[in-house]
């Protein structure tokens, strides 16, 4: 059973790594312009070119893109990657819309320091589809789950949830664009309590703050 207490990481340093447009990682760098949240992205990584590396880029954030080419070795990639981050030596590192699975050699280098966030209430609905599958579903209530990140898809200990509601006449594009306001929300407000007051995993369960009598 892992059990790992972190203190609070005064000045903490974020790496972000991003596939899309990156509107998660925006939060994040809007948020640590405020000094008391408690930390500044000093990185933002992608797999491939696209409008979250642009903006970070012109916001003058260091960036670097490492695309993984059709038939390259995987663990190579995973290595270069794990060197990529490294050179900025991160407290935390958040994939914030991240397309590409991590491997043993970054998830090895930063365990239990990479964050990932779900569009669903985890363990429910992993993986792509995750609005799609809770329509499909029928289910009531849908949301976001902040983790972190381990060897398996969408399975790592969960740090945080936030729940949305799913109406009658949603489909996933409708319920997706309501996840995606709370899923942002959630991810800048527990990233910010994580640096500033520390967290505790025991097993399966976590808390974030001052550690639990």
């Amino acid at each position: 059973m892992t059990v790992r207490t972190t203190p609070p990481i005064p000045n903490a340093r974020i790496l972000v790594l991003v596939s899309g447009d990156g509107s998660n990682m925006r939060d994040l760098v809007e948020a640590a312009r405020n000094d008391n949240w408690g930390g500044t992205v000093v990185a933002v990584g992608a797999d491939r070119d696209c409008a979250g590396i642009t903006w970070a880029h012109n916001q003058g954030i260091d960036t670097f893109v490492l695309p993984l080419a059709p038939g390259q070795d995987r663990n190579q990639w995973d290595q270069h990657l794990a060197e990529h981050i490294g050179a900025y030596q991160p407290d935390l590192v958040v994939c914030a819309g991240f397309l590409k699975l991590l491997g043993p050699a970054v998830l090895s280098r930063f365990d239990g320091r990479i964050l990932n966030t779900h569009n669903s209430l985890l363990p429910a609905f992993p993986g792509t589809r995750g609005p799609a599958d809770a329509v499909a579903a029928g289910v009531k209530l849908a949301g976001a789950t902040l983790f972190v990140v381990d060897a398996g898809t969408d399975t790592g200990v969960i740090l945080a949830q936030t729940a949305v509601p799913v109406y009658f006449d949603d489909d996933a594009d409708t319920l997706l664009d309501r996840i995606k306001v709370a899923e942002r929300h959630q991810l800048v407000t527990t990233v910010g309590a994580m640096i500033r007051g520390g967290w505790h995993i025991n097993g399966r369960r976590s808390h974030i703050g001052v550690a639990p009598s």
